[in-house]
């Protein structure tokens, strides 16, 4: 399973979203945020970070557009794509 995880990243040509994914692979969501930790340590997937800035302090939220770490905005999904081999330093072993 851990492999196909890795295939459906190398097919796809953009980012794909963790809910997504699961119900393309028919497996839960909390197995495959685990199966995408392993490939995120091994270096072969990251996460995308998502626009917008937010400061959440004693001092109360301040957010920027699309945020979603404060209370009042909603939570994006995470969205995961494949580290290009040669940010890798060329490791093309799974």
């Amino acid at each position: 399973m851990l492999h196909q995880v890795l295939q459906a990243f190398e097919a796809a040509r953009e980012p794909l979203n963790l809910n997504d994914l699961a119900a393309q692979l028919q497996v839960d969501p909390g197995a495959l945020d685990g199966m995408i930790g392993y490939w995120i340590r091994k270096g072969r997937l990251r996460e995308v970070q998502s626009g917008g800035s937010c400061s959440c302090d004693s001092s109360g939220p301040s957010c920027g557009t699309g945020s979603g770490c404060c209370s009042f905005t909603g939570k994006m999904p995470r969205t995961i794509m494949l580290v290009p081999s040669e940010e890798r330093g060329g490791h093309a072993g799974r």
